[in-house]
């Protein structure tokens, strides 16, 4: 009765139900039993995969006039971890992940990471047992909302949030916003800051307020989040 629930939820019907439960078998359960039987990391690496490509295909349709750069950030914004966590919430995927259970007792089934991992194991189960058109149905459905969201105001309009979204997903180090110099008359301010991570700066920005600096130097290490990131 659960996985019909789960999979109405989801708008798939399995034709392979072990495929479900493999996405939904955390590595804690598997471990427990000696390290014998599936779990759902193998899975998790497809749907990364998967996941990456159908919503490239479809912000590359979305947003037609978007240069590579832009695309790139959109991607990374609805493809992190906090979104796909947003997205295993909506579906209740917590309360069929399959624990060991030490993983169970310590908080495992709402755990950030352990909802994000699943919910990419769910997609790449939905692409071996019903192909590309599945799970291009999957991710319509399920970033429906999200897509709206983007098309009505790009992340870029907040680009300190964004470039900390992105950032985050390759460490827990936050960026650190620093007014370097201050010029001009009162009524004339010019300010210029820079945006450092993890010991370097990755950044720099010019405005009429510290504000608009910072978020000036935010817009400039997006436009170089695929070096900052590699």
């Amino acid at each position: 009765m659960k996985a019909q629930k789960l999979q109405k939820a989801i708008g798939h019907q399995f034709k392979n139900p072990a495929l479900l439960q493999e996405a939904l078998t955390h590595p804690s359960l598997a471990h427990e039993k000696g390290g014998n039987g599936t779990h759902n990391q193998r899975l998790e690496f497809l749907g990364d995969a998967v996941l990456q490509l159908v919503l490239t295909d479809h912000i590359f349709e979305l947003f037609p006039d978007f240069p590579e750069g832009k695309l790139t950030q959109v991607r990374a914004h609805l493809a992190n971890r906090h979104t796909l966590h947003r997205r295993a919430l909506a579906t209740e995927l917590g309360d069929y992940l399959l624990l060991g259970k030490g993983e169970e007792a310590s908080g495992g089934r709402a755990r950030l990471s352990n909802l994000a991992d699943a919910y990419e194991s769910l997609l790449g189960a939905v692409y071996l047992d019903g192909g590309i058109r599945a799970a291009r149905k999957f991710v319509a459905r399920q970033f429906a909302l999200e897509f709206k969201n983007l098309k009505e105001a790009t992340p870029r309009q907040n680009p300190k949030g964004l470039l900390q979204e992105m950032l985050q997903e390759q460490s827990t180090a936050n960026p650190q916003y620093r007014v370097i110099s201050e010029s001009g008359p009162d009524h004339n301010k010019r300010f210029e800051a820079v945006v450092e991570w993890e010991g370097r700066e990755i950044g720099h920005g010019h405005g009429s307020s510290k504000k608009v600096a910072e978020v000036a130097a935010a817009e400039n290490a997006l436009n170089s989040v695929q070096r900052i990131t590699s």
